[in-house]
């Protein structure tokens, strides 16, 4: 599969954007450039946030720390999934060899 990356334009907040992206992840791009799009445009149409720097990094600073709330949740479910797994594990050994 051709990994060279190609130009992808991206249109947020009526400007638009050249992005060099691989083939593979151009549609995630896309959806994060949208979703992006969609959170600037609601915070100045809200009027609390004036000004494009600072709703861009508004934008940022929410994105980050909704990203840094799912890394978060994921490290729990992974600890939690490997301890299950790990009873599991010893369950079975305890039944292979009590048999």
């Amino acid at each position: 599969m051709n990994k060279k990356p190609i130009p992808v334009s991206l249109t947020i907040m009526g400007k638009e954007y050249k992005i060099a992206c691989a083939p593979d992840e151009q549609s995630d791009l896309l959806q994060s450039a949208q979703n992006l799009d969609v959170q600037m445009r609601q915070m100045r149409d809200s009027g609390k946030v004036a000004g494009a720097d600072k709703i861009a990094v508004m934008a940022a600073l929410n994105l980050a720390h909704e990203l840094q709330l799912m890394k978060t949740q994921n490290e729990m479910l992974n600890k939690t999934l490997s301890e299950c797994l790990t009873k599991m594990s010893h369950k079975i050994e305890n039944i292979l060899e009590n048999q």
